[in-house]
């Protein structure tokens, strides 16, 4: 009893975000993705303070603590001081750990998140980068994104001319010095050892799924399948 909760503890954002809730209800009321999907982030709160072992494992294999936003609306009106936002980063943060986050759809979408935006920022400085914006997996875009892609040279070029090169301005090539510096960070900050653990634990779900590893197969139907089960 409390193995869950005192690991927890050990996250900062938990000790922040949880002091004595009471159950009022404001930040349910006031949160965004409560008004969409299938979320109560008084109702999570409520089962971290139980401290009971089964209840805060189902949460982490839960879609639950995917659903927030991270708006922090919550914060400024809880009335306890409460920020139920931190509580919920705490419990992704222990369910990629734990490899608990590949038990639901949406926790296993931390996979596509993880290759999609995680390794552009490793590989190039950027969170998103035009050029790796794949138009099959964007169809929202429309046609034009596969014509703003073979001529994103051009396109881009009129905004600044440091575009993919080295230099100043927006959208320039991040040099080689700066990669490192960004790859030491994640080393020393545990990012790196979060997306290794994402990639294991996703790796080791597929496989129990039928499909051979998290492969590119893998990748994409997390990335773009939908169950609707989530309103």
């Amino acid at each position: 009893m409390g193995k869950y909760f005192d690991m927890l503890l050990e996250d900062v954002r938990l000790r922040e975000g949880l002091t004595a809730c009471m159950n009022c209800g404001v930040c349910t009321a006031v949160c965004p993705a409560a008004a969409f999907y299938n979320y109560d982030p008084r109702q999570i709160v409520s089962t971290v303070q139980t401290r009971d072992d089964d209840a805060i494992e189902a949460l982490m294999k839960s879609d639950t603590i995917w659903y927030c936003g991270e708006c922090m609306s919550c914060r400024p009106r809880c009335p306890r001081a409460n920020t139920p936002g931190y509580v919920i980063q705490a419990l992704r943060n222990l369910s990629q750990k734990l490899g608990f986050f590949v038990e639901s759809e949406k926790g296993r979408q931390q996979l596509a998140l993880k290759r999609s935006i995680g390794d552009n920022i490793l590989r190039t400085g950027y969170c998103i980068v035009p050029k790796l914006v794949k138009a099959e997996l964007h169809p929202e875009q429309g046609t034009v994104w596969r014509w703003i892609l073979d001529h994103d040279e051009e396109v881009y070029g009129r905004f600044t001319e440091n575009y993919n090169r080295e230099g100043a301005g927006a959208l320039r090539k991040v040099s080689d010095e700066t990669l490192d510096e960004i790859h030491r960070i994640f080393d020393l900050t545990g990012g790196t050892e979060m997306f290794e653990a994402i990639e294991r634990h996703s790796d080791r779900k597929a496989r129990e799924m039928g499909y051979d590893g998290a492969d590119e197969r893998y990748f994409t139907d997390t990335y773009t399948l939908n169950s609707n089960e989530h309103y």
